[in-house]
């Protein structure tokens, strides 16, 4: 089976799908206040919940893991930055093979359950995410308050603890300069838009996080479809702008070709141009401009000419001159395949 990051849909703008759940471990001091022995505890509860359901998690130590491999799964947005990065090496994750299930331990809660697909597919990654919640919870008491619903470490969190995320390419409203109003029209419907690693992160390649701001007072299903409505308001702006720079098709296919040829061309390219230059190859193959390659294969090339999963798809460590080379050399090797 293909990782969710790999898989294609029909949809051209909605990239993927992220639901994450937070749960914290009842009688365990919270993430700011918790001990060594707080953060093994945790660890130890999951390693035996985990074994009672049946998704094939494994569970891996972040202390464990070299700095490329924890690298790798920021650039696939599996796992946050900062956890990656957090030097106190308290935090381990659980995940499958195909990596759309994976549970961040000891991040900012004891437990960050998150599932992962591709497109827009709200409603399955719900239900996946909430499915593992509910078996979690018959081998572990979360902490829980009547009046507040789940409790968390940040209090904007607190209630449902649902955060549902939606990776979008918004090129066209970006090159019609229309993207700032949309994004403000959206912060005013108490959403968040974010870069694309996250909280704190720019936008690279046109690539932006939509995600709900509340968590109090509303249900799950709620969330879900606050957000979609927003979310197919966002495409349609994105189709009105495509159409748009289509009025000038001789000037927009020069733009997606010249970027094509440099693309397929180069000898050595850095990470910031490729991640700038797929983009709008992305926008060529949706248009059905480039047919020369498919969204399988930009899908494959946005992930493996990444700093470290380039490295790990090579098999070694690479300086940042060496990475420039070897990626042209993958770029060919993927679009020949």
């Amino acid at each position: 089976m293909l990782n969710w990051y790999l898989e294609t849909t029909n949809e051209d703008t909605v990239i993927s799908t992220r639901i994450r759940i937070a749960r914290n471990i009842s009688g365990i001091p919270f993430i700011n206040k918790m001990t060594q022995e707080d953060a093994y505890n945790v660890i130890n509860t999951m390693k035996k919940a985990i074994q009672n359901i049946d998704y094939g998690l494994k569970i891996l130590l972040l202390k464990d893991m070299d700095d490329i491999t924890k690298l790798s799964l920021i650039e696939k947005h599996i796992i946050s930055p900062e956890f990656a990065l957090n030097k106190t090496n308290l935090g381990a994750i659980a995940i499958n093979e195909e990596e759309n299930i994976c549970i961040m331990i000891n991040e900012e809660d004891h437990l960050r359950i998150q599932t992962f697909s591709a497109g827009l597919n709200l409603e399955n990654a719900l239900y996946l995410a909430t499915e593992i919640e509910k078996k979690l919870g018959e081998n572990i008491n979360y902490a829980y308050n009547e009046k507040y619903g789940f409790l968390t470490s940040c209090p904007s969190n607190v209630g449902t603890a649902l955060r549902t995320s939606i990776m979008m390419h918004l090129p066209a409203l970006t090159k019609t300069k229309n993207i700032g109003k949309v994004l403000n029209v959206l912060n005013s419907f108490e959403m968040n838009i974010r870069g694309v690693y996250g909280e704190g992160t720019s936008s690279k390649g046109n690539i932006y996080q939509i995600s709900n701001k509340q968590t109090l007072g509303v249900t799950e299903e709620e969330t879900i479809q606050n957000l979609k409505a927003i979310i197919d308001r966002l495409i349609e702006q994105e189709k009105l702008a495509r159409k748009i720079l289509t009025k000038k098709p001789i000037e927009l296919e020069d733009e997606i070709y010249r970027a094509y040829g440099i693309f397929t061309n180069c000898r050595k390219i850095s990470s910031d141009e490729c991640t700038m230059l797929l983009s709008k190859i992305r926008l060529g193959v949706d248009l059905g401009i480039i047919k020369e390659i498919t969204n399988a294969k930009v899908n494959k090339l946005e992930i493996y000419t990444k700093p470290a999963n380039l490295q790990k798809q090579l098999g070694q460590v690479m300086d940042g001159y060496t990475r420039d080379i070897k990626r042209a050399d993958i770029i060919k090797q993927i679009i020949c395949e």
